[in-house]
């Protein structure tokens, strides 16, 4: 047998059934076996994988036994004389094992081959051919200096710049997502180390094919994608301590002496820097709308208490010192709190949401204003025109920073991705039913015929003309059908075209539609699956608010609503318990997994008809809806009906 194709899985069903499909195609004719092994996958990988790939030779781990493990699992019962240890959120081309075998029977010192890979935008990914990390190597990538020099032999050695990305060259390590070994320099320099779970143990094993006297190559003939970030996203705080806790690993293992020490060290540093900068570009990423939202409501209160005092009483003293201190930051807090409720956060260019949150924010201001004592009480005016300057202020903001992210004042919350489809008749139909089905509403631009020219209205050009289009139509997104277009050349385009449009691909037969913007971020494939409005951010908050005030009320009203309940501390418990978050007043049982989770509910969905007796299954389905079509009101008559329960265990 000429090779075996080694897949680890876990929790990437839609990404596996492009994989699969892919590799399927490019060993066409080859002899050649498919191994999945599953981590103890949630997302029915298992089930797609025996319905649609029947003679894919599958292990299903009930426990998430790592990387390294499962793939040592699936490599001691493969049998081919080459073995591909792929991840499942790649593509291969049709052509892509091919070349691999010939490059590897005309090339016997070579021990292992890596490809060339793109992520799901198009952009080149630097880790295909990588240096030995010596401490100064992981020096310069964990302070930034291999980012800062990224063609300097000196600087970027852990990813080699000074080489070409298009020249055929032998490499210390090469990338476990494309591992092309022969299965001598594997049987010479042993399986993969089990003591790595995640990231590092493709670095182990390259450096063994090395010291068993094999070469390590870097195939750029080979072009995959690599949707990067599916299991732990890039840059997060989990990423960076599992990525350095290997490198830690690596360097007790092979280094000795002060070197290591001093590595060691480096690396340690080199977590805490790192996170630091991740939670400093979390917190910038987050909070500059916030920051500047509030200069900008704080300073229109006092910009125009100042014009105020002037314009019309004549007197730049006439208001008190103390409003800096209680009246400026009262009505600031106010607006920010009504912005945070209504979402304007959330969609950070949605005027709409930025401008109900303001009139709302002054409605409250004016209810708290009449609470005030006298001598806190300032002029209602300050209030109208700070409303007014405020609204204009966070407005302008918002408008200014999308002309320069995009080059458009607004932002179109209705304006749908401009689209065009590439493939034959029936499956373009088909991607354009499961995109209406999936809720993902898109402009069509028009189709593209992988096989021929304009044939209609709808078919806009051929496959030969599909950079010029992208750029005529000011394109937004290409789909690419997989039954009608060759992953090669699929990957040929999005290589081409380079960053710019999304891309996505319809696997044949298959439900969902892949892609992924960046190495950063989790790929997001549209799927069929259901959309939870509770999972909603802004519904969350909503919820949660509304606990606080249940929670408030029952405190409020606990002489009177005492004398009917039972456990007057349960009771009381209960309330507490709302307005502190560690309770909420309705959610469904902890055992319904696929449903988005909550806090410990006081009550049950099915708690709307008290009285009624429910099994099992329709319980479930209560949970269900409730969870789907999430709306405040219901939580508010599930409480009404039950006020006389409310110290229920």
């Amino acid at each position: 047998m000429d090779l075996s194709v080694i897949l680890v899985s876990y929790n990437v069903r839609h990404f596996l059934e492009e994989a699969l499909y892919a590799v399927q195609q490019a060993l066409e004719g080859l002899q050649a076996e498919i191994i999945v092994v599953d981590n103890a996958s949630v997302d029915d990988s298992v089930a797609m994988v025996r319905s649609r790939f029947p003679h894919v030779r599958l292990m299903a781990n009930r426990d998430n036994t790592g990387f390294a493990v499962a793939n040592n699992q699936a490599i001691r019962q493969s049998s081919g004389r080459y073995i591909l240890l792929l991840n499942p959120d790649t593509v291969v081309g049709e052509d892509a094992f091919r070349k691999c075998l010939a490059f590897m029977d005309a090339h016997p010192e070579a021990g292992a081959l890596g490809a060339r890979m793109i992520d799901g935008g198009g952009q080149f990914l630097p880790e295909s051919k990588r240096g030995f990390p010596t401490p100064f190597a992981a020096f310069c990538k964990a302070f930034g200096l291999s980012r800062l020099f990224p063609r300097s032999s000196i600087f970027n050695r852990y990813y080699l710049g000074h080489l070409s990305q298009h020249q055929t060259v032998p490499v210390d390590v090469l990338a476990g997502a494309f591992m092309f070994m022969r299965r001598e320099a594997l049987d010479r320099a042993g399986l993969l180390d089990e003591q790595f779970f995640i990231y590092g143990e493709d670095i182990d094993l390259s450096f063994r094919i090395q010291q068993a006297g094999f070469v390590n190559y870097y195939f750029p003939d080979v072009t995959i994608i690599h949707y990067k970030g599916e299991s732990t996203r890039r840059g997060s705080l989990q990423y960076i301590r599992i990525f350095y806790q290997a490198m830690i690993l690596f360097a007790r293992k092979y280094f000795h002496g002060p070197s290591r020490q001093v590595y060691i060290a480096l690396i340690q540093w080199a977590i805490y820097f790192r996170a630091s900068l991740s939670v400093g570009h979390r917190l910038l990423r987050r909070g500059w709308l916030l920051a500047a939202d509030t200069a900008i409501l704080y300073g229109s209160i006092l910009l125009i208490k100042d014009f105020w005092a002037q314009y019309y009483f004549n007197d730049p003293d006439y208001y008190p010192s103390y409003f800096h201190l209680v009246n400026a930051p009262l009505y600031t807090g106010i607006w920010l709190l009504s912005l945070y409720l209504s979402g304007a956060w959330d969609r950070p260019f949605d005027l709409w949401s930025a401008a109900r949150g303001i009139l709302a924010g002054t409605l409250g201001v004016a209810a708290i204003y009449g609470f005030l004592d006298d001598p806190y009480r300032t002029s209602r005016a300050i209030i109208l025109i700070s409303t007014a300057a405020a609204l204009a202020g966070t407005l302008l903001l918002r408008m200014t920073v999308h002309f320069f992210r995009t080059g458009h004042l607004f932002a179109h919350p209705h304006r749908h991705a401009a689209l065009i489809v590439v493939g034959k008749s029936d499956e373009c139909t088909r991607a354009e039913e499961l995109l209406l089905r999936m809720d993902r509403r898109k402009n069509l631009i028009g189709r593209i015929d992988p096989d021929h020219g304009p044939t209609g209205e709808t078919v806009i050009g051929s496959m030969r003309d599909l950079d010029q289009i992208v750029r005529l139509f000011d394109v937004d997104e290409i789909l690419f059908c997989g039954r009608d277009v060759r992953a090669a050349q699929i990957i040929g385009w999005m290589d081409a075209i380079g960053t710019g449009p999304d891309y996505r691909i319809l696997p044949a037969g298959g439900q969902s539609i892949i892609g992924s913007t960046s190495a950063s971020s989790a790929g997001d494939p549209y799927t069929l699956d259901i959309r939870f409005r509770i999972a909603d951010p802004l519904m969350r908050r909503h919820k949660r608010l509304l606990d606080v005030l249940l929670g408030f009320l029952m405190v409020l009203l606990a002489p009177v609503l005492l004398w009917f309940q039972r456990s007057p501390s349960r009771y009381l418990g209960h309330a507490f318990a709302l307005m502190a978050g560690t309770r909420t007043l309705v959610a469904y049982e902890a055992r319904l997994e696929h449903l988005p989770q909550l806090a410990p509910g006081i009550f049950r969905p099915e708690a709307i008809h008290p009285d009624v007796h429910m099994d099992r299954a329709v319980t479930d389905h209560l949970s269900f809806l409730y969870a789907r079509d999430y709306e405040l009101v219901r939580d508010i008559r599930i409480f009404m009906r039950n006020i006389r329960r409310l110290d229920r265990p």
